[in-house]
């Protein structure tokens, strides 16, 4: 495992725990009227884009040529029943805080338009299908990287801007790859020829610290003059932060050594991701006004929520049948199916 994807993997889950905690607290408690809140939180949204990034990051760098025949059979038993999993527990805790909610209606719309928070896997396994196509029939970055930000950038204006809208469900624009196509070429790039770009990163840390200082700029200076509204992952002025972020941490990460604290969440991320926001919707009623400080509210939901998530993580790990809930999280042999599965389901 290379440390510094096990950094990123980490700050990524650490920073959606966050944000979420952020959300689940205003519904207790009104956001501050702090105009670098707001900015922060904006700021936080780069997280499930750089999951999505490192994904294809470690995808493209383990399997350049082509899928290995038991690819598809371990991410559906692995992710994809894990996501149907909680699809159906997002829909209980759901009906638990909203008695007029039809369970079946809500486990139908989970399942199909991703309206809960494991949504992303169904974007990452749009990517899987895309990496075939890539190896099996040799695409070329040369035109398929420019071609994928035109085309990625044209449909989050056309969403953005309302120009494409589904009133009822509007979630669902989120899910096409086209919403992402850009993260996907870049990070293939990445990933296929990461031994000599890491390398590269490293000598010139000092400039990707840079790129990553004057991204956070510009998406400052869009919420300032309101060029680009919305705190979500789709807007546009995420993209250069995302792959700055991605890259530095990939340079910096090599300098920082290997942490057991940051291995341990990168191994529950997973798990974590589709556990906390459960948690944060049932304890946040409970825990707001605990503290004076909105901040401190802030905080203490982070981490308990955290805490609460890989405790729970753990103790499902010792079930005979816990892969299919929270993936693998018991430690194997370096080439078995959870190495290949933490690497993949950032």
């Amino acid at each position: 495992m290379i440390k510094e994807w096990n950094l990123l993997r980490t700050l990524a889950c650490l920073s959606i725990v966050f944000l979420h905690s952020t959300t689940q607290m205003s519904k207790v408690i009104d956001h501050p009227q702090i105009d670098f809140y707001y900015y922060g939180r904006i700021f936080l949204c780069m997280a499930t884009p750089a999951f999505i990034v490192l994904s294809i990051v470690i995808l493209a760098n383990r399997y350049p040529n082509r899928l290995p025949s038991d690819f598809w059979g371990k991410r559906v038993n692995y992710i994809f029943i894990p996501f149907l999993f909680f699809a159906v527990i997002d829909a209980f805790v759901t009906k638990y805080l909203d008695h007029n909610v039809v369970i079946e209606e809500k486990i139908t719309e989970n399942i199909l338009t991703g309206n809960f928070v494991g949504w992303f896997i169904l974007v990452i396994f749009q990517f899987y299908a895309l990496h075939y196509l890539v190896t099996k029939l040799k695409m070329s970055m040369k035109w398929m990287l420019p071609l994928s930000l035109i085309l990625m950038f044209c449909y989050l204006f056309a969403i953005n801007e309302k120009i494409i809208k589904i009133d009822s469900i509007s979630q669902v624009l989120r899910l096409p790859f086209l919403a992402w196509f850009g993260y996907f070429t870049v990070a293939y790039v990445i990933g296929k020829y990461y031994k000599k770009l890491s390398a590269v990163l490293l000598s010139y840390r000092w400039l990707t610290l840079g790129f990553f200082v004057l991204s956070a700029a510009f998406v400052y200076f869009s919420y300032e003059s309101g060029l680009v509204t919305g705190t979500h992952s789709r807007r546009m002025d995420l993209f250069p932060l995302v792959i700055s972020f991605c890259l530095t941490v990939f340079a910096w990460g090599q300098k920082i050594p290997a942490s057991k604290i940051i291995n341990q969440i990168s191994n529950y991320s997973f798990g974590i991701y589709l556990l906390h926001w459960q948690f944060q919707r049932l304890l946040a009623p409970h825990l707001g006004g605990m503290f004076s400080s909105y901040f401190a509210n802030v905080l203490l939901l982070f981490t308990v929520s955290l805490a609460a998530s890989i405790l729970t993580i753990k103790l499902i790990s010792y079930l005979p049948f816990s892969s299919f809930i929270v993936g693998k999280v018991k430690k194997v042999k370096k080439e078995s199916v959870h190495s290949e599965l933490k690497e993949q389901t950032a």
